[in-house]
């Protein structure tokens, strides 16, 4: 039986018509912005049919279940892993992922650094903020970004491209303006140590919004996708 992707055309075009609109009425013409794939439980012909429709930024949440997928992705997508990260999982996604977005540690910068001197390349990070300080996630303190960007602005094999957060469901449009203002902030005071670029936030309920904010990297699964529904090890 062949699978039918045909939803995605549709999903696709309904996402590229509200980045669209949401980009001309927030943003100027110059400034940069991709959609992300986010590939969680998805299957890999799936993903490489949406690779196949222009978007050739996937996102990656799990390290077994990338691992499991990766030889069947179309080599053309650009993979940047966005999920929480043990320092023991790193050695497996150095060498084939171009960004780790979800920096959160001294401990982790440390052991990202230390495997990409070790893998002679220097690796894209983003540093992840809590900026709700929800107890259920991952991410450093909004108060504690300058300071955790100068520490490991020191590292080797790493280079800081920006922050990335996940913002609290509810009044996620009150979150996403105060993680512009960190941004902003945190570009302007650290600009000597570090140029940051990229601002990721926005998934598939709050992107028009995101992209309203700032936000240059879109994370979208479910609207692309659809429901998960999918067997893939985690």
């Amino acid at each position: 039986m062949v699978n039918d992707f045909s939803y995605i055309d549709e999903n696709l075009r309904i996402i590229r018509e509200r980045v669209g609109e949401a980009f001309g009425k927030y943003r100027k013409a110059g400034d940069s912005l991709r959609i992300m794939a986010v590939t969680k439980t998805v299957i890999p012909e799936a993903v490489n049919y949406a690779v196949s429709l222009g978007l050739d930024l996937l996102g990656e949440n799990r390290v077994q279940e990338y691992l499991s997928k990766k030889d069947f992705y179309e080599k053309s997508a650009e993979v940047q892993f966005i999920g929480s990260l043990q320092t023991n999982k790193v050695k497996y996604i150095i060498d084939t992922v171009t960004m780790i977005q979800s920096v959160d540690s001294i401990r982790l910068a440390e052991t990202i650094s230390r495997l990409a001197v070790k893998n002679n390349k220097t690796i894209d990070i983003l540093c992840e903020v809590n900026i709700g300080d929800e107890d259920s996630k991952g991410g450093i303190s909004p108060c504690d970004t300058g300071d955790f960007i100068e520490q490991i602005s020191q590292l080797d094999g790493i280079l800081i491209r920006g922050l990335m957060t996940i913002p609290p469901p509810s009044d996620s449009d009150i979150f996403l303006g105060r993680m512009q203002e960190l941004f902003n902030e945190v570009s302007e005071k650290k600009k000597s140590v570090v140029r940051m670029d990229t601002l990721s936030m926005g998934m598939t309920h709050d992107y028009a919004d995101a992209i309203k904010y700032g936000s240059n990297i879109v994370r979208i699964g479910t609207g692309l996708f659809g429901a998960r529904n999918y067997d893939i090890k985690k």
